[in-house]
């Protein structure tokens, strides 16, 4: 929290120190847009790098580097060598840091509490966030107003030390790792890979997306509304922020209760609503109590919708890909974020700040009416955890990198079973290319119409181990329907083979005529 302090405190400085270097909304606009827009870039190399490495370390590492680079900024600030672009890519350079840090960070809660409180955990991670959203702006804004924005960053600088203190200090217990580390490019494709074969994520994905592209223009906007709107200062800014951070805690405080009494589209609906509400009310507001109540109602919608928003990811995602999930669910909420800033100060350069929160209010209106054609899944009782599988031995010897390999299954299926097999078998199909099989296949043979065949490819013994590992028990479910359609005396046969090149093989040379009848010449001679 302490940190979340520092954060946003230098949010406000930047945000106010761009309305006296430009005077452009857009150029104000793009302050958030900064920030947000490395999280679109960085998250998935930034998730493939928390799921392979120490969390820990990297934490450590992301906050070091955001350390070093508000101290820059403090100083150039302070010497007065602040232009607006220099600003933005100061803005940009901690952005790179938090893209660096949020999918670890995330992926720890989930690794220091079970399954059955993670809503919870998460909840509460948002809330002590939006307890310092609620009163670090106003601070900011009295920093700002009192001693300059560069007073601002320092503070910010300074709130790094101790988090970085609390992270050297900390031990987290790690299981063992059974497995050689993936190639960073090779993790990077799984969790895309990962994401895009679960139709559950990706729903989240493309919601989160859209909310964000809507969601974006209150807060991107908020210097606008303090300055043009309800015609105050810096600390009217930091009011407006803190309105809006009191209003995400009581979206977090209320989250887990109406997660278990509604449907999570449900909570998700009413979120976007309250955000559209606000976005409105705040355009046509020139009271300050009124637009304050507007910016409560629309932080309790931004919190709500983007809390469940995570959860959902984290119930729908194993522990070996979890920090990927949540990088793509980063990327695709603040790269709608970061559209919505470029696209709404914009809008509010052309025709003025309060059509540009209209807009938006229209739009995030729209995500609702999506939400009944992309409807988002109940899964918290899906169980991800591991199947359990051990190595299977073999006959001919292997090493981790022999390949391609490839696996063939023989079921036995009646004529009166095929329709419900086949079903089975297309959840099959999207379950082994999303664990990293590739060139499935379901063959039939024409000479013996009970038998089936399932063959797939993977590139390596390794790759084939790690496959199989990454099974869930909620996979489970799809086997046991397999074995109860399977026919065959014992369970079905599985057939793993590596696969050769005729060309591999060593060629055995024919002797010559000559060689015959010369026996020291004799190529087939032992020495």
């Amino acid at each position: 929290m302490t940190s979340n302090f520092g954060g946003l405190i230098q949010s406000v400085g930047a945000s106010w120190m761009m309305t006296s270097l430009a005077s452009s909304p857009q150029m104000i606009a793009l302050v958030q847009a900064s920030t947000t827009l490395p999280i679109m870039l960085l998250s998935l190399w930034a998730g493939a790098v928390a799921d392979n490495l120490d969390r820990r370390r990297v934490m450590l590492a992301a906050q070091g580097f955001m350390l070093a680079v508000s101290i820059a900024l403090a100083v150039c600030a302070w010497r007065g060598l602040l232009s607006p672009w220099l600003l933005l890519s100061f803005t940009f350079l901690i952005g790179c840091g938090t893209a660096i840090n949020g999918p670890a960070w995330q992926a720890s809660v989930g690794d220091m509490v079970p399954r059955t409180v993670l809503p919870s955990a998460v909840a509460l991670n948002s809330m002590g966030f939006n307890i310092a959203r609620s009163m670090g702006p106003a601070i900011g804004g009295a920093i700002v107003a009192a001693a300059g924005a560069a007073a601002a960053f320092l503070t910010n600088a300074l709130s790094y030390v101790g988090l970085i203190a609390v992270l050297a200090r900390w031990r987290p217990e790690r299981p063992p790792r059974l497995l050689p580390r993936e190639t960073l490019g090779l993790a990077m494709a799984a969790g895309l890979r990962y994401v895009r074969m679960s139709p559950s994520i990706r729903t989240v994905l493309i919601r989160a997306a859209l909310f964000g592209v809507a969601a974006s223009a209150v807060p991107a906007m908020m210097p606008l509304i303090a300055r043009d709107l309800v015609t105050g200062g810096p600390l009217t800014y930091g009011a407006l922020l803190g309105a809006f951070g009191m209003g995400a805690v009581a979206g977090a405080v209320g989250s887990v209760r109406l997660r278990r009494r509604w449907p999570t589209e449900r909570v998700v609906r009413v979120a976007a609503a309250a955000l559209a509400t606000g976005a409105a009310v705040a355009a046509i507001s020139p009271f300050l109590p009124l637009t304050l109540i507007a910016l409560l109602l629309a932080g309790a919608g931004w919190v709500l919708a983007l809390s469940t928003f995570n959860v959902t990811v984290q119930m729908a995602a194993p522990r070996w890909v979890v920090a990927r999930a949540l990088a793509l669910y980063q990327m695709a909420a603040f790269g709608g974020m970061t559209i919505g800033s470029w696209l709404f100060g914009s809008i509010a350069d052309d025709h003025g700040v309060a059509t540009a929160l209209f807009v938006a209010a229209g739009v995030q209106l729209s995500s609702i009416v999506a939400g009944f054609r992309l409807p988002l899944p109940d899964i918290e009782t899906a169980n991800l955890d591991p199947r359990g599988w051990e190595t299977p031995d073999t006959s001919v010897p292997v090493e981790p990198r022999s390949g391609p390999v490839v696996v063939t299954i023989d079921y036995r299926i009646a004529p009166a079973d095929i329709v419900a097999f086949l079903n089975v078998m297309a959840e099959r199909r999207r379950i082994r290319r999303r664990d990293g099989a590739h060139h499935w296949a379901l063959l039939r043979d024409l000479n013996d119409p009970d038998l089936w065949i399932e063959r797939y490819h993977v590139s390596t013994w390794l790759d084939y181990i790690r496959h199989n590992q990454r099974r869930t028990l909620a996979d489970h479910a799809n086997s046991e329907a397999l074995l109860a359609l399977h026919r065959g005396d014992g369970p079905p046969r599985v057939h793993r083979m590596i696969e050769r090149q005729t060309g591999s093989l060593p060629v055995t040379r024919l002797p010559s005529s000559r060689e015959m009848a010369d026996p020291m010449t004799d190529p087939t001679r032992s020495s």
